[in-house]
């Protein structure tokens, strides 16, 4: 019999001072424990609720731990788990290098991550999976990530194009001597499988030759064939007819893995402009994204699309 193709959707919601981070700007005001939350709480979140809910979709959010020390962050994460979305380990502070550092430090974010979103949503609804930042996953991430007992990461982009993108950028920054948080990560990512795989554990971009209850590693999505990216802000910045195109081209694959930002539902009136130079999707208006947005899980369904939590796309394909 076969399987019903899945859509899962999910969101990393990185506050606007890992925004700043990357693109070497000063740093954005990190929100106190009793103030008003950062945009991507304050604001991303009900956009995304909205949205989900007008379309009966589930969706995984990705947490990062510090950033639930604010109160009104913590409840909007809360409200997500109740309306019966998944939230995802993001790690602790969202280190840009975490894959490159040792394996002490590493199972301390991936489980200061899973403590500290325990703590805002309870223990009926914790993690039960990780997403690496900036993509890069590493071997003692891996390790970490199974010792926290987590049966499925969500990290491997296998993308060439944007990985060719963020290199130059980078080479780009250093030339004109501005520092960024980014690092490049490991180029062997880029021909890791796109559909979902057990991963070797001494090589995390390869098939282990028998799952043997492993770690399930289930790849961002990149389109059929050219491997182009086909995640939030390449979605926006095609505009509601492109995207409504590159979905159609990702709709081939039986499982889609859409991974979005909160910064995908933002615009330079939510607070971004100083991202304006820097990021040409933070000048598309929220509305048009959020248009774009839904115009994609229209095309989506249209194609046969069951949409799913990663957690259930995980027991799926385990």
């Amino acid at each position: 019999m076969a399987r019903e193709r899945l859509a899962a959707i999910s969101i990393d919601l990185d506050t606007l001072v890992h925004y700043h981070a990357i693109h070497g700007l000063p740093g954005a005001p990190a929100p106190s424990p009793g103030g008003e939350p950062d945009p991507i709480y304050g604001a991303c979140v009900p956009r995304f609720a909205e949205l989900f809910a007008a379309a009966g979709a589930p969706a995984t959010f990705f947490a990062i731990g510090v950033d639930l020390l604010n109160g009104a962050s913590a409840r909007a994460l809360r409200g997500l788990a109740a309306a019966g979305h998944e939230i995802g380990n993001h790690s602790l502070r969202h280190l840009y290098d975490l894959c490159e550092l040792d394996e002490i430090t590493v199972r301390g974010e991936v489980a200061g991550g899973h403590e500290a979103i325990e703590a805002a949503v309870g223990a009926a609804h914790a993690p039960r999976g990780f997403r690496a930042p900036g993509y890069n996953l590493s071997p003692a991430i891996l390790a970490a990530v199974e010792a926290q007992g987590y049966r499925w990461d969500s990290s491997i982009f296998p993308c060439p194009p944007y990985y060719l993108l963020k290199w130059s950028v980078m080479a780009g920054m250093a030339l004109r001597g501005r520092e960024t948080r980014a690092v490049r990560g490991d180029p062997l990512q880029l021909f890791a499988p796109r559909t979902p795989y057990n991963p070797m554990r001494g090589s995390v971009w390869r098939r282990a030759p028998a799952a043997d209850g492993a770690l399930l590693e289930i790849p961002i999505a990149v389109l059929p064939g050219a491997r182009g990216p086909f995640i939030g802000t390449t979605l926006a910045l095609a505009g509601r007819s492109g995207a409504r195109a590159l979905t159609a081209w990702m709709a081939r694959a039986e499982l889609v893995n859409l991974e979005l930002h909160g910064i995908d539902v933002l615009d330079t009136d939510d607070g971004l402009e100083a991202l304006k130079p820097h990021q040409p999707d933070v000048r598309i208006t929220k509305q048009r994204k959020l248009e774009t947005l839904s115009a994609v899980v229209e095309v989506l369904r249209n194609a046969g699309y069951g949409f799913v939590r990663l957690d259930e796309a995980a027991r799926v394909f385990a």
